[in-house]
């Protein structure tokens, strides 16, 4: 008798039951066994393989728009996920079912026991997803391959595939714990995902980072291209539900792009995309009209996402003081709201105190919350913090998140204490990925 093919939630309990995302081990041993013993899929597609402090998964999303748009086939593998672990394996754009999920999971778990009965330690959570994506893209077949690293360069299991193409965003500090606390630490071990023969496509950067990244596109022959350089933004306003855009490209620019997402942030995530994807196709200039719908349809969930007008709810994922510096800079240039409310809830792996110093100026009052996981701070917690930077006056504790964004909207909807601002207060809803796909579950969006 044939076994049962387990449900989603059994393997969603299998996967989880494995080591954490944040139990690190430096080796590429077991990722790669397990990916021999698949065959190593890893191999069967080009990929395109992008690290970075902050706006992976936004430019992600846009490279995977932009290759469809030149009829490719794609997968993308992202993480985390905001609302459903499916998200994390996309093919043509879109999350695999539930089903195809656990075929994903079918095809690699006996290979999986193998490895875990050889190895010291067992196959992670990260490296399981890692595995099923690579053979889930292998087996569909696609044309190309976007994948983000879980966390920096070397070590992550996704650098056992070999990018064509390396994206680099803007480098700060996070996971300080495992990467180190200069950006130009952080910077060597995010270097390793470029390798021989490939291009590199270089944000801005610190110069101390620069130097890391530039030193490492030397040693292996790569070929760099440069934001500021080679390519970059040449022009951006702020237009209704996004932003219009000029982007130089490697081969010439791109003018009237359309972009349906907020932040000067996002329109660099976008510099980078196109340069990515004229470099996978051997940098020659794209159809513009081309270019222009694949951004027109880009989206971003969880990404100064709105949710609610009257008040307006928006979602971000920001979860270090690098990303929290966008998102303020974008709600202070994008949105005129007065007062702005905000919805916090963070991990307390993270450097939370410079967090709430980045929101303090631009929020008007802060609602301390905690999402659903055990690394989350607890609200109580939170709320000590936060009550040394805004003072206890303008501190508000609610460790439920439902309880915390009703409180806020009431706030914002009632400008209590800003008579001039009647009706144009605001929420914000920020501090982790969770506790933004918990929010966008509330107000009933779908994974994405």
């Amino acid at each position: 008798m044939e076994p049962m093919t387990p449900t989603y939630a059994e393997v969603e309990r299998a996967l989880l039951g494995r080591w954490p995302e944040t139990r690190l081990e430096p080796s590429l041993d077991r990722i790669a066994a397990l990916c021999r013993l698949l065959g190593d899929p890893q191999q069967a597609y080009p990929v395109i393989h992008l690290t970075g402090t902050n706006g992976k998964t936004s430019t992600s999303r846009m490279i995977d728009t932009l290759l469809r748009a030149l009829d490719l086939r794609t997968g993308r593998f992202t993480s985390p996920h905001l609302q459903s672990m499916t998200e994390r394996i996309s093919l043509d754009g879109e999350p695999l079912s539930e089903a195809l999920f656990v075929d994903a999971f079918a095809d690699v778990a006996a290979y999986a026991q193998i490895v875990d009965d050889s190895a010291q330690h067992p196959l992670s959570y990260f490296e399981m997803m890692v595995a099923m994506a690579y053979a889930a893209f292998a087996d569909a077949p696609v044309d190309a391959a976007v994948v983000e690293v879980g966390m920096g360069g070397s070590w992550d299991a996704t650098n056992v595939a070999d990018g064509t193409v390396a994206v680099i965003t803007p480098i700060g500090i996070d996971h300080a714990s495992y990467l180190g606390d200069r950006p130009e630490i952080i910077a060597v071990e995010k270097a390793g995902i470029i390798k021989p023969g490939s291009h590199t496509i270089l944000a801005e950067q610190e110069p101390a980072v620069m130097d890391v990244l530039m030193r490492r596109v030397l040693d292996v022959g790569s070929i760099a291209l440069r934001e500021g350089v080679d390519f970059g933004v040449n022009a951006r306003v702020t237009a209704l539900g996004g932003q219009q855009v000029e982007l130089q490209g490697l081969s010439g620019s791109y003018e009237d792009i359309f972009l349906p997402l907020h932040g000067a942030h996002q329109a660099h995530n976008a510099a980078y995309a196109l340069a990515a994807v004229e470099a996978f196709t051997g940098s020659r200039q794209l159809d513009v009209d081309l270019v222009r719908d694949a951004f027109a349809r880009v989206t971003s969930p969880g990404r100064l996402e709105v949710v609610r007008r009257s008040p307006t709810v928006l979602l971000d994922a920001a979860h270090n003081p690098h990303g929290a510096e966008a998102t303020m800079r974008a709600v202070q240039d994008e949105f005129s709201f007065s007062p702005l409310m905000g919805v916090v809830g963070v991990m307390a792996d993270k450097d939370v105190e410079a967090m709430l110093r980045v929101f303090e100026p631009v929020m008007a009052e802060i609602v301390c919350t905690q999402n659903s996981t055990p690394r989350a701070m607890p609200a109580v917690e939170l709320a000590e913090i936060a009550a040394d930077i805004f003072g206890e006056e303008r501190v508000t504790l609610a460790p439920r998140l439902d309880d915390a964004v009703e409180r806020a909207i009431l706030k914002a909807d009632a400008a209590e204490g800003y008579d001039d601002a009647i009706g144009s207060g605001g929420v914000l809803v920020t501090g982790s990925v969770v506790t933004a796909g918990e929010a966008r579950l509330l107000f009933g969006g779908k994974p994405s």
